[in-house]
């Protein structure tokens, strides 16, 4: 039995969709990775008292904006 391979000209390369989609997945992990270590940061300010907060210049009701201040505007 023989075997043919057909090549069309799509303009998409099998290198660069697998490139792409190992861009997504890196991508995609930075993000849960990203997402997990300020989850870690809030718990910790959350524990903290309200004076230990104030030290740091905070308030309870500010802490996630004070965790996410890089990536949102208020």
């Amino acid at each position: 039995m023989a075997h043919t391979l057909k090549i069309t000209q799509t303009g998409i390369s099998i290198g660069g969709l697998l490139s792409s989609i190992g861009e997504y997945i890196f991508s995609a992990m930075m993000k849960v990775a990203e997402a997990n270590s300020r989850s870690k940061e809030i718990e910790f300010l959350r524990a903290l008292s309200d004076e230990d907060l104030a030290k740091r210049g905070l308030t309870r009701d500010r802490i996630v904006q004070h965790v996410f201040a890089d990536r949102m505007v208020f």
